[in-house]
């Protein structure tokens, strides 16, 4: 065929900035695509041209066929690339694009939909002698037969979505007793997700590793493997390091892993990149767990060890042009490790956190690759996963790769929303990671057992946030004279910071030399004593008790936030005296905690309710958040129902406290 001209990317993010990237070295045009909330998104700009789709939800925008199609008409784009995510595994996207005449950058419609349906992909590999584990892949979907079938298989087990992917639509069982709450709660997450709630039901293979092969197939009857990624590191089914080679692989179980990837490729007359994912159990026996027909998100370790451009090898796979290396020629240098930067509170069940971003300057260097979406004044929607950034490493020693990705993760800038990197840090330096015996359950039984403690900013952070806090924005600093950020000229002043749950009073005294004495910052009576060095609109130079450090800042609308060692923190001043508390729910308000779309409320006025109790169900970023009750009591009043989208901090339900009842008896 000839080769691609204008390539129209159906997707958004660091997705689009990287298949963009490789089609500009090729020589191809791009077209980006987007919806309202991404009008400003970087993929937005470095693309030659740019449709609108609609609306921020997926459903109306990324997720709409006709309105995909429609942008390719217009922009008259000859070939389409649907990243990963979206519409990406989708067999009706396929055969649009084959009905219009454009090159689809991924494997044929058939192989889509044989892999898209799990329990057919089963068979499948059972057909192809490929290593599966226990379980029911039956159509029948109601509720004796899979509790027959639960009891046959025995638990733990996993109930999955049959069309899902990325821990959507999946649930642990490990008494039987729980099944029916399990089924019907991924089948709502998996119906809301994929359209589709189909589920069936799998042995779970407890204190496995996750290992992934990444395969490649031409046009031409060549398939081969490059290799595998170790995907061990996850929270609730959810990937969160990468890397590879996997320290538990060698040569022959390499050979043996691969060579099933390729026959799973083959039996299903695969063409273009795809994954096909295992479980490796103690023993090193592996268990095929799914194929996903498309390119991965954790494809860069895999670049990074082998040399290949994977985007590049999709597009000239797709333009006909046979596979340019064998088997034999594969050669894997060094390992790389992936981090996943996440908008998410890891202290707070790992809520997605929405807001600005007012500062983002990741860490650069030698050895480090940055994939991101993101910039410096960007919005981070409810309607879209929360990744901000992939944060890749590469070495020649294992060793060396994590070391450098604990730097680019502690030493990078994100200020304005909350993010997941301390606990990115707990993670790679701890002792299983350092000495690689993460398997799947890891990081669930660390949370549940031992769970990481919410970082606090040191008595300095408090210190130069009072500090930087008295600046008014408009006065220079004025060296050797008094405070140059304070308009009135006084030695001295008063201040309160909240930060997270913390309040503290303040007093900051100015002693000349751009020297500072913070009373308050370690908590009590005790000061801190500090020097500012320097300061610019992104840093500020402190020296304390003899060692200097610098510290990223930002403003904020109502303070400062601060970045120290990895953690970010966001200094405010509280309101006057006597202003509601909007952070409150003692007293019966139930706020949103997060924007997103209601799924179901579970209650209706006049309902009594425990503490605690699920009152509604919000999906955000692809996930369901249960939102409890704050307090016992009656429920007075309900201000939403299900389909409405809600923003953060919004007030879902009224409750009556039991007290209140009382006292009105």
């Amino acid at each position: 065929m000839a080769g691609i001209r204008k390539l129209l990317i159906a997707n958004r993010g660091e997705i689009a900035r990287r298949v963009i990237r490789s089609a500009r070295d090729l020589g191809i045009r791009t077209v980006a695509v987007f919806s309202d909330a991404d009008e400003d998104a970087p993929h937005v700009d470095e693309a030659d041209e740019a449709v609108r789709l609609g609306p921020g939800p997926a459903r109306e925008s990324y997720l709409s066929l006709p309105r995909v199609m429609e942008a390719v008409r217009r922009s008259g784009a000859d070939a389409l690339h649907p990243g990963y995510g979206f519409l990406s595994e989708n067999g009706d996207l396929a055969r649009a694009c084959a009905d219009a005449g454009v090159c689809f950058v991924g494997p044929p419609e058939a192989a889509i939909r044989l892999m898209g349906d799990k329990v057919e992909a089963k068979r499948r590999m059972i057909e192809a002698g490929v290593p599966t584990a226990p379980g029911h892949v039956g159509s029948e979907q109601d509720g004796a037969t899979l509790r027959a079938k639960a009891e046959e298989i025995g638990v733990p087990l996993l109930v999955k979505a049959v069309a899902g992917g990325g821990g959507r639509g999946m649930r642990v069982v490990r008494e039987l007793s729980a099944l029916p709450e399990a089924l019907a709660s991924a089948r709502s997450e998996a119906t809301n997700a994929f359209g589709r709630g189909d589920l069936f039901l799998e042995r779970l293979v407890e204190g496995a590793r996750h290992v992934e092969i990444q395969v490649f197939a031409d046009r031409h009857g060549h398939v081969i493997h490059l290799g595998e990624r170790e995907c061990s590191a996850q929270r609730r089914h959810q990937k969160v390091i990468e890397e590879a080679p996997s320290p538990a692989v060698d040569e022959t179980l390499r050979a043996a892993m691969g060579g099933a990837a390729v026959a799973a490729a083959r039996a299903i007359d695969y063409v273009g990149a795809g994954t096909v994912e295992f479980l490796l159990d103690a023993e090193g026996r592996f268990y095929f767990l799914e194929m996903n027909t498309r390119l991965q998100v954790e494809h860069p370790v895999t670049e990074l060890v082998t040399g290949l451009d994977l985007v590049a090898l999709q597009l000239r796979v797709a333009e006909g042009e046979p596979l340019p290396l064998t088997q034999d020629e594969l050669v894997m240098r060094g390992h790389a490790i992936e981090a996943r930067i996440y908008a998410e509170d890891p202290y707070a069940a790992f809520a997605p956190q929405l807001g600005t971003i007012v500062a983002w300057r990741p860490r650069r260097g030698e050895g480090l690759r940055v994939d991101d979406g993101v910039r410096a004044g960007q919005v981070i929607s409810p309607f879209y996963d929360s990744m901000i950034a992939k944060l890749v490493a590469h070495g020649p020693t294992r060793e060396l790769a994590r070391r450098r990705l604990v730097a680019a993760v502690r030493d990078g800038v994100l200020l304005g929303v909350g993010s997941n990197r301390s606990f990115l840090l707990e993670l790679l330096e701890g002792e299983a990671f350092v000495e690689a015996r993460i398997t799947t359950d890891v990081i669930d039984r660390w949370l549940a057992e031992s769970p990481p403690a919410r970082p606090r900013p040191s008595a300095r952070a408090w210190a130069a946030a009072a500090i930087l806090s008295s600046d008014d924005g408009t006065a220079p600093r004025a060296g050797g004279a008094p405070w140059g950020w304070r308009s009135t000229g006084e030695a001295q002043w008063s201040l309160s910071l909240r930060e997270g749950d913390e309040l503290r009073s303040l007093r900051v005294r100015h002693e000349g030399d751009d020297r500072f004495v913070v009373r308050g910052a370690a908590g009590g009576d005790e000061t801190v004593a500090l020097r500012v060095e320097s300061r610019d609109q992104g840093s500020i130079a402190i020296e304390h008790e003899g060692v200097r450090r610098h510290l990223a800042w930002a403003r904020l609308d109502d303070g400062v936030a601060l970045d120290e060692a990895g953690a970010a923190f966001t200094f405010v001043e509280p309101p006057p005296q006597g202003a509601v508390d909007e952070a409150g729910g003692g007293d019966g308000l139930v706020r949103a905690p997060i924007g997103g779309r209601v799924v179901s409320v579970a209650i209706a006025v006049g309902d009594e309710v425990e503490a605690g109790q699920v009152l509604l169900v919000l999906e955000a970023m692809k996930m369901e958040h249960r939102v409890p009750a704050s307090i016992a009591g009656r429920v007075r009043r309900v201000a939403v129902a299900a389909g409405d989208q809600v923003s953060a901090r919004q007030p879902l339900v009224e409750l009556q406290g039991e007290d209140d009842e009382e006292s009105k008896a």
